[in-house]
């Protein structure tokens, strides 16, 4: 009990911060400041009916429980889906991915782990099931649902041994509340290990939902379109850059890379768009910006891809892929949507956000990894003059990506019972 007294006192000291966090933040995307009551539990809808509440902190958890919530609705179509978020962007998104589902799928804020504040969450919405994707912990909510019988999963998880490590050092209070889950599907045999030493005694390998993912048609078209604006220029892809990245890489490509060759940047964050924007011109290299929609210029070198929800397009429309958050100490982000429509993948040396997907995908011979930005260049270059080899590569992607599917499914069949359970104890009562 100790323990969670004290993680609650540290969040009662530390709300004026969070408040300031919030302004700060606002600065670039005011969204911040908006719905600011649902972040302590104060929300004005209500949702009829049995619910499922399902549970993505931002853009990439949105996008990854697609497949997800779209079966559970086919697979309990009494119930509708809440869907809770973190961030503006993660909301954003779950307007443009299931805007055409409402009201049978609503997007709020999860309030701050406040005991108060879950408790009220709770009470308003009276899911049959909470979800929550990935690893996204928080010991009072937790609790709460342990405490109003709510049934609690964490699904597609992923816990990398930095991570274990983390959670292994504030000991009883991570060991409780992942002993207090009610399932547990990992997305790999290393993740469920990790899980079950932390307490998580129900983890059972179900795989990775983001194989499931199909890219939309409209996305691939739009890949197209591009590819057709670039004309015959190679294009390489930086997806998914984070602070630190695009400085380096600017440098290498400066350098390294053929004039023919177009270098298209995707920020992982929007908020930073303007920022790479000064970069790229500070680093002498002529660009343009896909917000721009105009036609590319013979003598542009970079193009800034400063738009959200196309990352399937720029795959679609690059030859090689550089994947982000790998070449700094930030722990990567997957190669699967690039796999999937047959891009290369070139990866730096940090993926330990997604070692097993990762060393599978290199294992499939569906990416490479490099050694740091610069070397990362030079294998891409090489892919670029070698169209046999890189074809190679992307067809191995896509059966890769192939291969994996099916933990949807099996994610599905692990939540059946507790959503079965719950309403029978619904209706006995």
């Amino acid at each position: 009990m100790i323990p969670r007294l004290l993680y609650t006192a540290v969040w009662y000291l530390a709300a004026p911060l969070i408040l300031l966090r919030l302004a700060w933040r606002a600065r670039r995307q005011p969204e911040y400041l908006r719905h600011l009551g649902e972040r302590i539990g104060r929300y004005r809808t209500r949702t009829a009916g049995p619910l499922i509440w399902l549970h993505a902190v931002s853009v990439g958890e949105t996008r990854a429980c697609a497949p997800l919530l779209r079966a559970l609705l086919d697979a309990h179509p009494e119930h509708g889906v809440l869907l809770t978020h973190m961030t503006p962007t993660g909301r954003a998104t779950a307007a443009e991915l299931f805007g055409e589902l409402a009201p049978r799928v609503q997007s709020v804020y999860l309030p701050y782990d406040f005991p108060w504040a879950v408790r009220r969450f709770l009470r308003r919405y009276h899911p049959d099931v909470g979800i929550l994707m990935e690893t996204e912990l928080w010991p009072n909510l937790v609790e709460a649902c342990r405490r109003s019988g709510t049934p609690l999963a964490m699904v597609n998880a992923r816990l990398s041994e930095r991570s274990a490590r983390g959670y292994r050092r504030i000991g009883r209070l991570a060991s409780d509340a992942f002993a207090h889950l009610t399932k547990v599907g990992a997305q790999s045999e290393g993740d469920r290990r990790r899980l079950a030493e932390l307490g998580a005694a129900t983890a059972a390998v179900t795989g990775n939902i983001k194989f499931d993912i199909e890219a939309p048609a409209a996305l691939l078209e739009l890949g197209q379109r591009f590819r057709n604006g670039f004309g015959q220029r190679r294009v390489l892809l930086a997806a998914s850059t984070r602070d630190g990245e695009e400085g380096p890489q600017l440098e290498a490509f400066a350098q390294l890379a053929p004039p023919d060759v177009l270098l298209v940047i995707v920020p992982r964050h929007p908020q930073r768009f303007d920022e790479v924007a000064r970069l790229i011109k500070r680093s002498g290299l002529t660009m343009q910006r896909r917000s721009e929609d105009r036609p590319l210029a013979a003598d542009t070198r970079v193009w800034l891809g400063d738009s959200m929800g196309e990352m399937y397009a720029y795959y679609a429309a690059a030859d090689v892929a550089l994947i982000g958050g790998s070449w700094e100490k930030l722990g990567g982000q997957n190669p699967i949507e690039a796999s999937a429509v047959g891009c290369p993948v070139i990866v730096g040396p940090h993926t330990f956000n997604f070692t097993a997907v990762c060393e599978q995908a290199i294992e499939a011979g569906a990416a490479l990894r490099a050694t740091d930005i610069e070397a990362g260049l030079r294998d891409a270059v090489e892919l670029l003059d070698d169209a046999p080899r890189r074809q190679a590569i992307g067809e191995a992607g896509r059966a890769f990506a192939r291969a994996h599917r099916g933990a949807t499914a099996r994610t599905v069949e692990l939540l059946a019972p507790l959503i079965a359970a719950r309403q029978r104890a619904t209706e006995a009562y």
